[in-house]
């Protein structure tokens, strides 16, 4: 059965070619800088000090991060300042000489205040923002590909900041400097309408290569990395491009076992470049640690079909060994997210544990314990009640007793789930289950998991991973086999 939203048997391309027609409006350049109030000081050396607009923009950025351990680290620190005195002008480098003179606090103070401003909003001036939102993505949210009303996934462009990167990254600190039209290629048809760049700017190159599906790229200065600004998720490309890699991976399934008695069989070869390319083939499988040989193997084969189909045959089989089917529907969840660790710890999807999971866990406890107080009460109110109702023998008592076993039940269920929750989180702690179920877990397994037990598929999937595998919950039932 094909999914119907997507249509892909529709006319083939030849190979290579993504789209025939492609139209876009272009990315959302980051807001210009926004000078500070005159009443927010910046000090050097205890003393005020009147920032230049390009240095007062950079320091904006640390004093946002004050209270963050970054703005402790020693490279963030020599990194930023070494940026920031690239934007000051050089009366500012010759006064400001030692980044620990800096006092960034009011700057900071102001942020703050800001933030909670914007928490204490009106109903009415939130509602001008999203309904500011919500024209930007009207109008460039949304491309045109070959017939097709397309979501775009990210058309608003990164704005100017601090680079943070992961560990102790040699470049945390350094400046991403702000995104000009100058620094963007568009991609796009021949005979559609070219977006035009902001006034008095022009783009750096338009581009009509349709063996891409990009509409937008930059060079970033940290890493020299490409961005692209790219189709969502929910895509009718994307998704073809996802349902092909789980089908690939599905077909590995039929000659799998051959595959691996192969490779053992090799490690015995009179010849090292056999046994080599055996060895290799066990650490792709086994340890995810040839391409060409895997070709002749099986078509389309790779490394990432091997990962993509462990993963994949990993929660099937856990799925049907942890669901419980008198269990209540926490616990059937519970007994998913156990599955989904299963794949995570076998694709090594390891995680630090939250900086603020000790705080979590606490609160967490706090409202166990409190529940399982009210549950007392309720247990204590039910016993009184019922001994009432025994003496009095009238409606009125028993309709009391009716509803304060109702309130038990309730309340029972509600505790059951706060626990549930942290057992989750505590073995949740140090695994990362979202790289697994959005890259290597074929969607249809966990569909078919919830239509076949009642699961709502909102209890799986967030709102952005729903529309991302649209058509995985189009297309599954609940006999679904990978």
């Amino acid at each position: 059965m094909f999914c119907k939203i997507w249509q892909w048997e529709e006319e083939r391309y030849p190979e290579g070619i993504k789209w025939k027609f492609l139209e876009h409006k272009g990315p959302v350049f980051a807001p210009p800088y926004e000078p500070l109030p005159e009443n927010v000081k910046f000090y050097y050396d205890g003393k005020v000090m009147k920032l230049s607009t390009k240095a007062e923009e950079v320091a904006t950025f640390f004093a946002k991060m004050l209270d963050h351990e970054y703005t402790t680290k020693e490279i963030f620190r020599k990194n930023f300042f070494k940026d920031w005195r690239k934007e000051m002008t050089s009366e500012e480098k010759s006064t400001i000489t030692n980044l620990s003179k800096c006092d960034f606090t009011h700057m900071s103070q102001y942020f703050k205040a800001q933030s909670e401003a914007r928490k204490q909003m009106s109903k009415e001036e939130k509602q001008k923002i999203k309904e500011e939102n919500e024209r930007l993505l009207k109008e460039y949210g949304y491309c045109v590909m070959d017939n097709h009303k397309e979501r775009i996934a990210n058309f608003k462009i990164e704005p100017p900041g601090l680079f943070r990167g992961r560990g102790n990254h040699p470049k945390m600190g350094m400046l991403k400097r702000r995104i000009m039209p100058e620094d963007i290629i568009i991609n796009c048809s021949k005979d559609s309408k070219i977006p035009s760049p902001p006034p008095g700017h022009k783009w750096k190159e338009v581009r009509h290569d349709n063996k891409v599906t990009w509409l937008v790229s930059w060079t970033e200065n940290i890493q020299g990395s490409i961005k692209y600004i790219m189709l969502n998720p929910s895509s009718r490309i994307k998704g073809e491009k996802d349902w092909q890699k789980y089908e690939t991976a599905r077909r590995l399934k039929k000659c799998v076992d051959k595959i691996r008695n192969q490779y053992r069989e090799d490690w015995k070869s009179k010849e090292m470049k056999v046994r080599q390319r055996a060895v290799a083939l066990y650490f792709i499988d086994k340890t995810s640690i040839l391409n060409k040989h895997l070709q002749d193997l099986m078509e389309g084969l790779t490394a990432k079909v091997f990962r993509t189909y462990n993963a994949s045959i990993t929660l099937q089989q856990q799925l049907k060994e942890l669901t419980n089917p008198d269990d209540n529907i926490p616990a059937k969840i519970l007994s998913y997210n156990r599955a989904n660790r299963a794949v995570a710890i076998l694709c090594n999807h390891q995680r630090a544990p939250p900086k603020t999971f000790e705080k979590s866990m606490m609160n967490l406890q706090s409202k166990i314990d409190a529940k399982k107080e009210q549950l007392a009460d309720a247990r204590r109110e039910l016993k009184s009640a019922k001994a009432d109702a025994k003496v009095r023998r009238d409606e009125k008592s028993k309709k009391t007793v009716e509803s304060k076993k109702k309130a038990v039940q309730r309340i029972e269920e509600q505790l059951m789930k706060l626990e549930v929750q942290a057992t989750d989180r505590e073995e949740n702690k140090q695994i990362a289950l979202g790289t697994s179920k959005l890259n290597y877990l074929d969607p249809r397994i966990s569909v078919a998991w919830c239509k076949k037990w009642g699961i709502p598929i909102e209890k799986i999937y967030n709102k952005t991973q729903r529309e991302k595998f649209a058509w995985a919950i189009d297309m599954a039932e609940e006999d679904y086999e990978f």
